[in-house]
């Protein structure tokens, strides 16, 4: 199962994303995150890893046979105007330190919610996270956000402690939640099912309805 099959790409975020970043930032959280926190992240954290989902651009056809074709094909080679990129949909950051992979943020634009990608860069947090050998993936979650909850169930993570008043907007507890023996078969077997799952969600919800908004 690779990336290029669903309509959806997940990529390294950039400094240039943080506009649309910050605007889903304001959207999801009582207490976002600064521009200079996401910026220090990306400039000076070595352990640092965020990335952001946007639709899959379709390449242009190589060829169009029509009268036309050619004259608009060649348009395109010769123009110096770059096109802009698809919308930031959602994003994630973690943290790999010491065989720990600490997720400490994930986000989807209020509209694009509900379609797996949430749980889309969950998948890239635990690949990464595999590539890396590293022995286990933890977070925070509100006591109060079950539908977090049953994601990060669904793929193994467990309640493992409980941060009293861990919010500052509202002093709300959190969950610590941990998925760990990455390496077990059995979490292996877990993984690439719902993974599985996920990518012929994404495909089929995309085939009913084309775009985003």
């Amino acid at each position: 199962m690779m990336y290029e099959d669903i309509p959806y790409e997940v990529t390294p975020m950039q400094l240039s994303d943080m506009s649309e970043v910050m605007a889903i930032e304001r959207q999801s959280f009582p207490t976002p995150w600064s521009v200079s926190a996401y910026r220090y992240e990306l400039t000076y954290n070595p352990n640092a890893h965020y990335y952001v989902v946007r639709p899959r651009e379709k390449a242009p056809p190589e060829f169009d046979v029509g009268a036309n074709g050619w004259r608009i094909r060649l348009r395109r080679l010769l123009s110096t105007k770059k096109l802009p990129s698809p919308p930031v949909l959602g994003y994630v950051g973690f943290w790999l330190v010491a065989g720990e992979a600490h997720i400490s943020t994930i986000a989807v634009h209020p509209k694009a919610r509900r379609k797996g990608l949430g749980e889309l860069l969950l998948v890239k947090v635990i690949e990464t996270a595999l590539a890396a050998n590293a022995d286990f993936v933890t977070l925070e979650v509100r006591v109060s956000n079950h539908g977090a909850q049953r994601l990060y169930e669904k793929y193994g993570f467990e309640r493992r402690g409980r941060r009293k008043g861990y919010y500052s907007d509202n002093h709300e507890d959190a969950w610590i939640m941990t998925v760990d023996r990455l390496d077990s078969p059995e979490f292996r077997a877990l993984f690439e099912r719902n993974k599985r799952a996920l990518w012929e969600k994404l495909t089929r919800d995309s085939e009913r309805n084309p775009g985003w908004r």
